[in-house]
């Protein structure tokens, strides 16, 4: 009572004690965040863009998943045409077809992280331990180089060296007077084709994460590792590869999310009907059955299914780094 009383000031009631503090450091801070609101104006208004675009471009059209859903028909539209339900996943798992495509998206795109994951951070460790300026900037140049070229020429270049006919190594088989081998045509070296091109396209200009996360490194660490008589691979093992560890793990983080996901351009150029077996995934059956054949909810379906599991992985990815202090969220 005796605090109420002091609170009653010139005829009007007041807040005192710790409820006035409470008071003034929340006007404290909602001053201090408007003027903080006021000072990014500029920098809000230019990120304006790019939230505009992932609304138009990237949210908006995920709309469009629900024909998964509908039995879509171009007359009558999304919201016209009639519920399907469940029926089109019922299909998609009762179907040995779309099983055996699932299975080799799942196949092919986690060999794919497996064994091009390590390839960029070797890559990197190798370039900076260069010390030849001009013969570091010319195997950069060399190794970015192929990332700027189409699947389409990659798949061309494939077939000049590769290829059971015309093909340079058959060529150089037949000099020696071997047999000339169908390459592109077994599942084996078709799926070696497969990922050493993948590898040999993108390894060099992933690297460029790898080596800026490296240049970060403190190099008195390097110093102190070589007074104490630590080798190059000791100093890559105790030194280099602990400081990229937070990236690598940012990086396979972000290609679990790409489990389920081949890329498209890659497998339409290079697969044959001969390795279809192993070569048909949900991209091209997207394209193929989706696009070609007109069956947009089925493959619509089958496109969500994907990017459900790619969440999954990317959720589960996430929390098994948490457990190493890694997570990136």
């Amino acid at each position: 009572m005796k605090t109420k009383e002091r609170a009653i000031e010139g005829g009007g009631m007041s807040l005192a004690g710790p409820q006035a503090n409470a008071a003034a450091v929340a006007g404290a801070l909602r001053a201090r965040s408007r003027s903080r609101f006021r000072r990014n104006v500029p920098l809000l208004m230019m990120f304006a863009p790019v939230i505009v675009f992932f609304i138009v471009f990237r949210y908006v059209p995920m709309l469009g998943n629900i024909i998964a859903f509908k039995h879509y028909n171009l007359m009558q539209g999304i919201w016209g045409s009639p519920w399907a339900g469940l029926d089109y996943y019922r299909m998609m798992f009762s179907n040995p077809q779309s099983i055996a495509i699932i299975r080799n998206t799942f196949i092919l795109s986690l060999l794919k992280i497996v064994i091009g994951f390590p390839f960029p951070i070797l890559i990197a460790v190798m370039l900076n331990e260069v010390r030849k300026a001009w013969f570091k900037r010319s195997v950069q140049t060399l190794l970015y180089l192929p990332h700027f070229f189409s699947w389409v020429i990659v798949g061309g270049i494939a077939v000049m060296l590769f290829g059971s006919q015309a093909g340079a190594v058959n060529a150089v088989i037949r000099y020696f007077g071997g047999e000339p081998v169908n390459f592109l045509y077994q599942t084996g070296s078709w799926l070696a084709i497969f990922f050493g091109s993948g590898i040999w396209k993108e390894a060099g200009f992933s690297a460029i994460i790898y080596l800026a996360a490296i240049s970060s490194i403190d190099p008195s660490l390097y110093e102190a590792a070589s007074i104490d008589g630590a080798s190059k691979f000791k100093q890559i093992g105790y030194v280099t590869l602990p400081g990229i560890m937070p990236v690598m793990t940012l990086m396979l983080i972000i290609s679990m999310g790409n489990v389920m996901e081949v890329g498209f351009d890659q497998v339409y150029n290079l697969q044959n009907a001969v390795v279809s077996d192993v070569s048909s995934v949900i991209s091209t059956y997207i394209y193929t059955v989706g696009i070609q054949g007109g069956l947009y909810s089925m493959t619509t379906a089958m496109g969500l299914f994907e990017a459900v599991i790619g969440l999954v992985l990317v959720v589960g990815a996430n929390r098994l780094a948490k457990l190493f202090d890694q997570a990136l969220w």
